[in-house]
């Protein structure tokens, strides 16, 4: 008799969670049985107004060319719409990437509920894992593919994978290598699911670290960081993240890319502009960096 295909309900809202869909839907024993997706704009704990994905994509059009349904979460993830749109799935597990939002008890009853979680679990548990790797200087991460339970990022790790931070990566390309290894983990472990041969680690809690959700007026620049510091701080923030920026005359000036500068300036305040031979420096702690590309004049 030849087994059924794994029903697989999704969820998410992002570029990296639209390549795990389509990885999926590669994978010849699985049957996509719905997809759930969020506004590029919306509500969130930590904030009043709502917020925005900066890394959206939209996934309407992809479940209307396969014919799979498709459920936009409005509200909250318990609205009963939403849950018995779900619920009519009937799904063997629930796949979550690229998702802002708490999986509740209620999901977790209806079907084994499994997400991708950019760091090395238990480390850098929470949100904006790989910013905050970049900014204290980690030189690696990972991602991890975890059953979910009632904690933030606390459940059994399915499988893990490693990947090296250079000091030439942006969030961009480290963003780039992650996803790459997502796409590695996805298509390693489906067929596990479908044979019933997945094994569970569990985590050491004593290792965990946790980190919040960065909003975007955390990207303001501290000069009196060292330049290496308000370097790396700038990459792990750039495009296609809102951008590390300071103000200058109320004026916000977003800066996308920026080296250590070797020029000597003297004596002078951090956070000072210096315009030099048509490059623009900015004063830190220990020295200066230059500005290679902006936004908004200086």
């Amino acid at each position: 008799m030849v087994k059924a295909d794994l029903r697989i309900l999704f969820f998410g809202a992002s570029k990296f969670g639209f390549k795990v869909l389509e990885e999926i839907s590669n994978y010849k024993n699985s049957k996509l049985v719905g997809i759930i997706s969020a506004p590029q704009n919306f509500r969130i704990s930590y904030s009043k107004k709502k917020v925005k994905n900066y890394l959206f994509h939209d996934f309407e059009a992809f479940s209307n060319e396969n014919n799979i349904p498709f459920a936009l979460m409005k509200n909250k993830m318990d609205d009963d719409d939403l849950y018995n749109f779900g619920k009519r799935s009937n799904p063997d597990i629930i796949i979550v990437a690229g998702w802002y939002h708490l999986i509740t008890k209620k999901w977790r009853k209806l079907a084994k509920c499994y997400g991708l979680h950019a760091s090395l679990l238990p480390k850098y548990s929470g949100g904006a894992p790989l910013v905050w790797a970049m900014i204290n200087n980690e030189k690696e991460t990972g991602i991890s593919f975890f059953e979910m339970d009632s904690g933030v990022d606390t459940g059994k790790i399915v499988s893990q994978k490693k990947v090296e931070i250079s000091s030439n990566d942006s969030i961009q390309t480290l963003y780039e290598k992650i996803q790459n290894l997502a796409l590695e983990i996805i298509s390693e472990t489906l067929p596990m699911f479908y044979e019933g041969k997945v094994t569970l680690t569990d985590q050491d809690h004593s290792k965990r670290t946790i980190y919040p959700q960065r909003k975007p007026s955390d990207g303001e620049i501290d000069w009196n960081e060292s330049s290496e510091y308000i370097e790396r701080f700038i990459r792990a923030q750039t495009k296609p993240y809102p951008g590390a920026f300071t103000i200058i005359d109320e004026n916000k000036i977003r800066i996308w890319k920026a080296k250590i500068s070797t020029e000597k300036f003297g004596e002078t305040s951090p956070g000072k502009l210096i315009k030099k031979n048509g490059s623009i420096f900015f004063i830190t702690k220990d020295g200066s960096i230059e500005v290679l590309d902006h936004e908004n004049g200086i």
